[in-house]
């Protein structure tokens, strides 16, 4: 998500901050009143990420990260629906592929969720998550972590439900495989410095689950 960026970590304790050689140190005058114009997604989430680690997420506001960015606020809009939207948007996209995955009868339920790590690269939930309470964002993030498991675990207890589980042996062992995703995907985040890949953590967490 950063493009040609750097590892730093600051002196606050800030983890896995990959940041722009440009933006490395003190922020120039420049920096502050604006990057040349873009509305890319990248340049949006980066802007946000950057402001979350220096302000806290709660004293950002939109128009913050939109100055930050250089764009205006349709094109924050335009990609995103809120500030939490830039944190979990990527993961959002394939939490959406597992659950057409799970709805599927002919896919397997393991391979519908491993499809969650299918190009879902480092990105600012990744950094929120190693750096939650430096961002102050470390209770935010646990019920939005909590929503998304309870709606992939909906998912696949209907799925099992139809296979001929009773209702709580369907919810049991939905529930582990709904948690198994969301803790791979907290296991790899602390990972990401070390370049590992989420499938490789999230595999054997579906092992574990469907044990």
């Amino acid at each position: 998500m950063f493009p040609d960026a750097v590892q730093q970590v600051d002196p606050k304790g800030v983890r896995g901050y990959r940041v722009r050689r440009s933006y490395a140190g003190v922020m120039s005058a420049s920096a502050r009143s604006g990057r040349p114009r873009s509305s890319s997604r990248e340049t949006i989430a980066e802007a946000a990420s950057e402001l979350f680690l220096e302000q806290g997420y709660v004293e950002t506001s939109i128009t913050d990260i939109t100055r930050r960015a250089g764009v205006g606020r349709s094109s924050f809009f335009n990609y995103f629906s809120s500030k939490a939207d830039v944190l979990w948007s990527g993961f959002d996209a394939r939490l959406a592929v597992a659950e057409a995955g799970v709805d599927d009868d002919a896919v397997p339920v393991r391979d519908a969720l491993a499809a969650v790590a299918d190009d879902l690269a480092p990105d600012s939930l990744a950094l929120a998550i190693t750096n939650a309470h430096a961002m102050g964002l470390a209770d935010e993030l646990e019920r939005d972590r909590a929503v998304r498991q309870a709606r992939l675990q909906r998912a696949v207890a209907a799925r099992l439900r139809r296979e001929g589980a009773s209702d709580l042996a369907a919810q049991v062992r939905a529930a582990a495989y709904a948690a198994a995703v969301l803790a791979a995907v907290w296991t790899w985040a602390d990972r990401t410095t070390e370049d590992a890949a989420l499938a490789d953590v999230l595999g054997p967490a579906l092992d574990l689950a469907a044990r």
